[in-house]
Parts: structure tokens; sequence; C-alpha cells
């Protein structure tokens, strides 16, 4: 098959033209159909913040936000994100550099250790916050009722089980986990009222 023209892109058959909206920029590139979310981010627009861990999706190591739900980035296919908010961690922080809490906490309860899968960690906890603050259960969830309670450390354990620490620091993110989900819960609390 020949190869087809998008605008002055020429791409192969095995190849297409994507959009990526990114931390909210849109980057379009060309991508061979077999290139993985975590590959593009890393090879080809230069994010290595998201890491390669295991490769396979067992680790979390690229665990990214995809549309707010968290997707680890080396089984997700490039073309398959295109037109969705894709979210790293170079996006977590604020326009100025100011750390999110969550990352806040991390660094403050050392939530780290050699920090290769600290990203991964970091792009879960959000989302697991988000997910218990909407009442979605897990497996570790005895009451499923949405007002049942706070983001208990086992809660934290079960939702964040996808995440992989080599270097063991899990009590100490455990603690970052809930430390930051309670301000969170705080801080909905002050807007509400």
């Amino acid at each position: 098959m020949p190869p087809a023209d998008t605008g002055g892109t020429t791409v192969s058959a095995t190849s297409s033209v994507v959009t990526l909206n990114i931390n909210g920029e849109k980057h379009t590139l060309p991508v061979d159909h077999r290139t993985t979310l975590l590959d593009a981010l890393r090879e080809r627009l230069d994010l290595t913040g998201t890491k390669k861990g295991c490769d396979q999706g067992q680790c979390g190591a690229c665990t990214v936000l995809v549309d707010g739900r968290r997707a680890v980035a080396c089984l997700q296919l490039a073309v398959a994100a295109e037109d969705r908010e894709i979210t790293t961690i170079e996006g977590i922080a604020g326009p100025d550099g100011e750390l999110h809490p969550v990352q806040e906490a991390f660094v403050e309860l050392d939530g780290y250790q050699c920090g290769y899968c600290t990203p991964g960690q970091i792009c879960s906890a959000l989302a697991v916050i988000e997910e218990h603050a909407a009442g979605w259960p897990s497996a570790a969830t005895g009451d499923v009722r949405p007002e049942a309670g706070p983001l208990t450390p086992e809660e934290i354990r079960e939702r964040m089980s996808g995440n992989l620490c080599r270097c063991g620091a899990y009590v100490s993110i455990v603690q970052a986990v809930a430390h930051a989900a309670a301000h969170s819960a705080d801080d909905a609390k002050e807007t509400v009222a």
C-alpha cells in the first residue's frame, strides 16, 4: 500500500498522524501504529518523567492519567490515546512550579527512595484519591457506600497495588497518600462551607 499524504506529512500504511493532548498542550506527530504511549512520550516528545520499568504493565512505573484515570503507558498505544486528556508527572505541578499537594506529601513524608517509581506512584495516588472521593469501591472496601469513611491504609495499599517500589518505601508512600487525601478532604469541606 502506498504511503498516505496527510497535509504535508507523509505516513506509511502502518503509521498515522495523531494529536496527543498532553498536560494541556496538543502535540501532532506521525507514529507507527505499534508505538506505545510510553515510547511516544519519552522518545518522541522528550517527556522523560514517565519511567519505563518492566515494559509489560506489571510494575506501574509508567503510570499516567488518561482522561483522569490511571493507565500504564507501556500497554496503551499512542494512536488509541488520540484526543484524550493525558497527564504525565510533568503536568502535575502548578504552572509556576509549585508542587501539587500529593507531591509535597511525598517529599515531606519521604515517599520515595531512588525515585524511579515516584512519577507513576504520584499519578496513581492522584487517581486513588479521586476514585475514593467519588465513592468507587476497591477490593478492600468493606462498606461500599460512598460516605463510608476516610481513605484507610488498607484501601491505599489495595488501590496502589499496581505500583511497585523496588526500594520498599511502601510505608512512607501509604502515609503520603493518606496525608494528601486528608488534606484534599479538608479542602473540599472548606469549599462547601
